[in-house]
């Protein structure tokens, strides 16, 4: 069994969950190992530039020292945080990330601690998440990293960038399954009592939770509009929905949710399509029509836009 070293970093008003996530995710894989007689595959240090470091939760815990920067090995996961933002203009700890990156095999960010991998220079070039609070500061900082902010997790070339909090576990269990095989990441997850894993190309958020509004009429209709997907949705329909006018409809619904009504049955018909790509064996042309897509075409050029695969690789790639 390989021994794989991992070294945690975290800072002074670290995110608790972004060290404890991943550090349990991956102690739960040495501990499935176990229960099977093999030998224990990860190895993992809490690392911090000081001894000793509080969370924001309020919790304190003792760190390890940095490691030597030419000292090997295999993952570093870099934790977000409310500190981050100092721990990226620490010279000394940028230097530090940046080094110690060229003798990992791979580098992970979680949340926010994306910002420590930019400043590092591990983001340019790259595709990269972080939580959708701080994604479009994260493109302005670091300009020349590709920011998609809809997504849970990254991966581009050795490096992983996560969304907010729980996502790093996400992330973890897409690392135990690329060393370990599908079957540990999924007892894993099965002991953490999760699913296996959201697919990295899964948004952040439902349509239903981003597309919700003060006005209270607005959630019905999204309701509606999910059990009437393979129906016409036009605008005068959805305003007789509602009972109110077209006009008024349209300025108080992008009001309320920043899209028109459009762009919000759009995001529906290929939410629910995704789900019944990844949860059924409905043929596409099925899920096309149930859906609104009308061919199948179109719900193939809907995937490709907005997952960057097709319907029928995405389903491979992300069924269990």
């Amino acid at each position: 069994m390989t021994v794989r070293k991992v070294e945690i970093l975290c800072f002074p008003d670290v995110q608790l969950l972004d060290v404890a996530g991943p550090l349990q995710a991956l102690s739960s894989a040495n501990e499935q190992l176990g229960r099977q007689g093999r030998a224990s595959s990860y190895v993992m240090r809490v690392v911090a530039p000081k001894p000793d470091i509080r969370a924001t939760a309020g919790l304190s815990f003792a760190t390890d020292a940095l490691s030597g920067t030419d000292d090997p090995v295999d993952t570093l996961i870099v934790a977000g945080g409310q500190g981050v933002m100092r721990a990226a203009e620490d010279t000394d700890l940028v230097s530090w990330v940046a080094t110690r990156a060229r003798a990992s095999r791979r580098v992970a960010a979680v949340c926010t601690g994306a910002f420590l991998l930019g400043a590092a220079g591990l983001l340019d070039g790259r595709r990269a998440v972080t939580h959708w609070e701080y994604c479009e500061r994260l493109a302005r900082r670091f300009p020349l990293a590709k920011v998609e902010p809809d997504r849970i997790f990254i991966r581009d070339g050795h490096v992983w960038t996560s969304a907010g909090v729980t996502a790093g576990i996400d992330l973890t269990l897409a690392l135990v399954e690329e060393d370990l095989g599908h079957a540990l990441a999924l007892a894993v997850a099965q002991h953490l009592v999760m699913f296996l894993k959201r697919p990295g190309g899964q948004a952040q958020f439902s349509a239903m939770l981003t597309l919700q509004a003060s006005d209270d009429r607005f959630p019905n209709l999204h309701a509606w509009i999910r059990e009437h997907l393979s129906t016409e949705l036009s605008l005068p329909r959805l305003a007789e929905q509602v009972g109110m006018s077209e006009r008024s409809f349209s300025r108080k619904y992008r009001e309320q949710t920043g899209i028109t009504p459009a762009q919000a049955v759009k995001r529906i018909r290929i939410e629910v399509a995704r789900q019944l790509v990844v949860e059924t064996e409905l043929p596409l042309k099925r899920i096309a029509d149930r859906c609104g897509f009308g061919t199948e075409e179109t719900l193939r050029r809907a995937f490709h836009e907005t997952f960057g695969s097709a319907p029928s690789d995405y389903r491979h790639r992300f069924s269990d």
